[in-house]
């Protein structure tokens, strides 16, 4: 194709023309990973970067602990080869994406591949979990399961909303055990603009006591009261029966309480708790805390195995029952062996979900390529291999932002404090679900107005490829960036530009075989450098290697 081909905008020809289309192909080999992974890994020199099969090692994993045991013995019995373990070159970005939702710089990369010491994934996983980027990124997860949304239906208000992020943030940050977190949420009173905690009753669509418990049952037991029988959902109202609201003289703010002259309205005459067994009733105190302290006691599976069965699914792209937040009889784990262990090593853990976080990560199965060794329908509910997912909006565009050193511009449809964003905050910081950008919403980030996980839609779309393919957004990145532009001129020549690029953009080396393929693109007639690299640049962004976890 000529050099002066159309440019993707305008249909005209454009000095800085981007003719990825002829480009694309070079990137097959590479991208698109599936055809070509099973030569073995050549062993890496010392000090040298060894990039012939960037993502996977030629060894057959082995189980290292309780939950791999189960993983294995279970594949094992399905007649599933799980797939082999990635290598560090895979492992270091998944590993930042995962705890950070933030891609590794390409220092960070190089530092790591070059490391020789025995032990360095554990210690990499150690370090990022003190990183601050971890309470960002994990607040955002935990305020889609909160709906911290200060817009329609959610209607928390600005002042609310940042006080309740406010909390979750710092929540995350300290570690607060989990079961001290859901006590919290549950038993808490005051001020919605003071008291974060409180806005668990405020941050959802029905307030009486049955949506309460609901919403309740979704958020802690990840079950789906609506199929309850209507007899459990009327003994689990009760314990919400008492809760109170009031206005103060400040606009919007609300204060939440145990109101004692309420009546106690409960057909049995005692409390029954969703596993059917029973309290006598407590007049003089808060129900909530009676039913806060059945659901955070020890041992109970209708709050351990909810909260390990999510955070795996948040790790390795499903639950062992899916989805996650819909736990019930006649929905079988599909290895319940597995979820056994997941649960004991909660409860081990004491309710330490960074602990939780640890023994997930360092397992073998977290640590599997997203390369698939079976053919079985089954092999993907039993965890063979790592999933390919495409990121979260807010993590992309943050990764956008990062390789490029560009901004973002975001919105709140609510004219109130508080909801000004600078330009340079990161999507996966926001405090607000309401505050938004049209990156954000075609991308599919969650509404943030149930809480359910399902919420957030992670498939692609037209209007995503044209996006990344074709929009101005995309461009001005791309061509105006200044870490790009600082790239786009590299001393050393396309050579050296091209590893930038590469480390920069897909967190690796390029394979001898895409170096060489874009320094023949680059030595076109008519391609300068800096057009070769920022073609090279777009190609690499619009990768299933980029776009997806792997």
């Amino acid at each position: 194709m000529s050099s002066h081909a159309l440019h993707p905008y305008h249909g005209t020809p454009h000095s800085t023309r981007f003719p990825f289309w002829w480009f694309w192909p070079v990137l097959i080999a590479g991208a698109w990973w599936m055809e070509d992974t099973r030569a073995a890994e050549p062993a890496a020199k010392k000090g040298a970067i060894v990039a012939s099969n960037p993502f996977e090692r030629p060894l057959p994993p082995q189980p290292q602990g309780a939950i791999d045991n189960a993983v294995f013995a279970q594949l094992a019995r399905l007649g599933i080869e799980p797939a082999h373990v990635c290598t560090d070159q895979v492992f270091v970005r998944r590993v930042y994406l995962d705890i950070l939702g933030t891609l590794p710089t390409a220092a960070e990369v190089r530092d790591f591949l070059l490391d020789r010491q025995p032990g360095k994934r554990a210690k990499l996983i150690d370090h990022l979990l003190q990183r601050d980027e971890f309470a960002d990124y994990w607040t955002m997860k935990w305020c889609d399961v909160l709906r911290v949304k200060a817009e329609f239906p959610i209607n928390l208000w600005p002042n609310a909303a940042q006080a309740y992020h406010r909390w979750i943030h710092t929540a995350v940050r300290d570690n607060l055990p989990y079961d001290k977190f859901a006590r919290a949420l549950l038993t808490s009173n005051g001020s919605n603009f003071r008291e974060g905690p409180v806005n668990f009753y405020r941050a959802m669509q029905s307030r009486t006591p049955d949506g309460i418990g609901r919403t309740t049952a979704l958020t802690f037991m990840g079950s789906r009261a609506e199929k309850w029988t209507e007899a459990q959902r009327t003994e689990m109202a009760v314990f919400f029966s008492r809760l109170d609201y009031k206005g103060t003289g400040e606009w919007k703010e609300e204060i939440v309480f145990f109101n004692p002259e309420k009546p106690l309205k409960a057909p049995s005459g005692k409390f029954v708790f969703p596993d059917g067994s029973t309290a006598p009733l407590a007049p003089e105190r808060d129900p909530r805390e009676v039913f806060a302290d059945w659901l955070i006691r020890p041992g109970n599976p209708h709050f351990t195995r909810p909260i390990a069965n999510r955070v795996w699914s948040w790790f390795l792209g499903r639950g062992v029952v899916h989805e996650p937040d819909d736990l019930r009889a006649d929905n079988p784990p599909t290895n319940p062996a597995l979820l056994d262990a997941l649960e004991k090593e909660m409860v081990a853990s004491n309710f330490d979900l960074r602990r939780f976080f640890r023994t997930i990560l360092n397992s073998t199965t977290y640590q599997f390529s997203s390369i698939p060794r079976s053919e079985k329908p089954e092999a993907e509910a039993n965890f063979a291999f790592y999933p390919l997912r495409r990121l979260d909006a807010e993590v992309l565009v943050d990764a956008l932002n990062q390789i490029s050193g560009t901004t973002e511009k975001y919105t709140s449809p609510i004219p109130e404090p508080f909801t000004f964003i600078p330009e340079d905050q990161r999507s996966i910081a926001l405090p607000d679900g309401s505050i938004t950008s049209s990156f954000l919403e075609t991308f599919g980030r969650p509404g943030r107005d149930t809480g359910i996980e399902a919420e957030r839609n992670n498939r692609v779309t037209a209007a995503q490829r044209l996006h990344l393919l074709n929009s101005t957004h995309v461009r001005r990145k791309i061509e105006q960036g200044p870490k790009l532009q600082a790239l786009y001129r590299a001393r050393g020549g396309n050579r050296e530009i091209i590893d930038a690029l590469y480390y920069t953009i897909l967190s690796r080396a390029p394979t001898d075989q895409e170096r060489q393929a874009a320094l023949t693109y680059a030595k076109q007639p008519g391609i300068d450098s800096r057009a070769a690299a920022q073609d090279l640049a777009w190609a690499l962004v619009n990768t299933a290697e980029f776009l997806f976890r792997h």
